[in-house]
Order: C-alpha cells, then sequence, then structure tokens
C-alpha cells in the first residue's frame, strides 16, 4: 500500500484533564500516515488526483483546535474518523506526542492505526 504522510505537524491547542490545562494552550506534535493509491496521481501529474498533505494538515490543525479534548485519545480517534470520511482514507496511523506531560521524559502520547492496510 502507497502511503502519504505528515510528520511533526504542531498543533498549539487545549488539551487536558487538570483544570490548569484548560486555562493555556498546550503544543501537540502529530504524525500522519494515510494509505493512498498514489498511481493516478504518479501517471497524470495532478493534485486534483492525489490527497492533499496541505489540505489534511489545515484540516487536521482546525479539528484538534476546535475540540479541546480532554485527552490525546480522543484526539487521535477524532483525526482517524476525519481522515476517513472526509479525505476518504482507507487505512491511517495517528501518532499525538503531548511533549513535556510526563517529568522525565522525552515524549509521551498515543499512537493509533485505523482501517485495514
Amino acid at each position: 500500500m502507497d502511503k502519504i504522510f505528515v510528520q511533526g505537524l504542531e498543533v498549539e491547542c487545549v488539551i487536558g484533564v487538570w483544570e490548569w490545562e484548560r486555562q493555556i494552550t498546550q503544543k501537540l506534535i502529530i504524525d500522519l500516515e494515510m494509505g493512498w493509491d498514489i498511481r493516478a496521481a504518479a501517471s497524470s501529474d495532478a493534485l486534483e488526483d492525489t490527497l492533499s498533505y496541505k489540505d489534511v494538515a489545515k484540516r487536521v490543525n482546525a479539528f484538534v483546535v476546535e475540540t479541546q479534548a480532554n485527552l490525546v485519545e480522543t484526539l487521535a480517534e477524532g483525526i482517524a474518523g476525519l481522515l476517513q470520511e472526509e479525505f476518504g482514507v482507507l487505512w491511517c496511523r495517528v501518532r499525538i506526542n503531548k511533549r513535556g506531560a510526563v517529568t522525565g521524559a522525552r515524549d509521551v502520547g498515543v499512537d493509533i492505526e485505523r482501517g485495514q492496510q
């Protein structure tokens, strides 16, 4: 399966379960892998025949900011659903890193896969 990816998408948003977290924005780092057949785009060399990673990144950014979720798990599931429903992605991997959430750990977060690869 071909994949289109976006790595290191940084989004400032309200995220967290603690009251103090609801009063600030925090940076999440999001990595996306999306199963997509690129043969049509490779043949035509036309943007309309592929999955626009720019459009995906803009939509995911807006979704994360609007959602103001408590948990990164909620965001990951929502992003996966968005990719499948709005962009027609059959398979995706969503990784969300909430860097700095645990003292002593460089990276923490979730990594999910949805759909069939």
